[in-house]
């Protein structure tokens, strides 16, 4: 079966990177809980106050994760998914 990294990456507006992540732990991960194929979910918080949400999923069709309200965005949120190659 394939395993798929779905990467979902924003900005947030100046002094908003603590509300984007509590956004994403209390709106965008809720709406994922119990989606047929997800796997794990891991939040990370980055310089330039970046929040980053990678979700892995078995099968090559992940949801995507919603876009936050606009006033906490320093930039449209990019997407990318990936799929497994190797793993040790």
């Amino acid at each position: 079966m394939t395993t798929t990294a779905a990467m979902w990456e924003a900005r947030a507006a100046d002094g908003r990177a603590a509300d984007l992540a509590a956004w994403v732990r209390g709106t965008a991960l809720p709406a994922l809980r119990g989606s047929a194929g997800l796997v794990r979910t891991e939040l990370f918080g980055a310089p330039g106050d970046r929040v980053l949400l990678i979700t892995w999923w078995a099968g090559e069709r992940p949801v995507p994760v919603a876009d936050p309200p606009a006033e906490l965005l320093g930039r449209p949120v990019h997407r990318w998914s990936f799929t497994s190659e190797h793993v040790e």
